[in-house]
């Protein structure tokens, strides 16, 4: 009797730790994305997502916005714009006009891992956009940014001609969940695993799960 009850412990065990195993060395999970350029209104010193597009949004003078290209499923995981976003230090050699107003453009063409096969992002830049009061930010990303491509549903492709080809591609494969990014926009990264939430979540049930059988042997025992 003894000896059935104290083999199974030992066995609950090695059952856990091969479990472990497997969902550490599991793969991140396998979705659909989509490769595009996002667009950002900078508030409050932090980055929101637009809630409309470049050729129908209207900034006030002062104002911040920026782009970001990257591979992701949906707003809610979009990388932002990285780096300092001040529209004092972008606009400080732009000395204001009549009649014209001033808009400050973060232009982030991402990292190499997001970008089309055969290509390299060129290096993020900043731009002070002086425009028409009635300028969209289409209006205003033009004048800085040339040369811009859309496709036919006016959805921005390209910038400075970046990427050469595509426009929102969907992008099959393993996704990386993007860690939230600090309030200047610099992306932590994510290493694609499960998280160890998960991890130990599965774990707890298999260890309590493990321990039920265990326990209705002993006493059958």
């Amino acid at each position: 009797m003894t000896r059935s009850r104290v083999g199974h412990g030992p066995a609950v065990g090695v059952f856990l730790a091969a479990l472990l195993s497997v969902l550490v060395a599991a793969p991140a999970a396998q979705a659909a994305g989509y490769r595009y350029w996002s667009f950002w209104d900078r508030d409050g010193g932090r980055w929101t997502y637009a809630s409309q597009g470049p050729g129908t949004a209207r900034p006030e003078d002062g104002d911040v916005q920026g782009f970001r290209f990257a591979v992701s499923e949906d707003s809610k995981d979009a990388a932002k714009p990285r780096g300092a976003a001040g529209f004092d230090t972008i606009c400080a050699s732009t000395p204001p006009e009549d009649g014209r107003k001033r808009v400050a453009l973060v232009i982030d063409f991402g990292l190499p891992k997001d970008a089309p096969k055969g290509e390299t992002p060129p290096a993020p830049r900043r731009a002070c956009a002086q425009v028409a009061p009635d300028a969209t930010t289409a209006d205003a990303l033009a004048s800085v940014a040339k040369p811009l491509r859309y496709d036919t549903k006016a959805l921005l492709c390209a910038i400075e001609g970046y990427p050469k080809s595509g426009c929102g591609d969907q992008v099959k494969g393993t996704l990386t969940t993007q860690a939230q990014p600090n309030p200047d926009g610099d992306d932590a990264g994510g290493d694609g695993g499960p998280s160890l939430g998960v991890v130990a979540g599965i774990a707890a049930v298999a260890l309590l799960g493990g321990a039920g059988i265990w326990q209705a042997r002993r006493r059958r025992g």
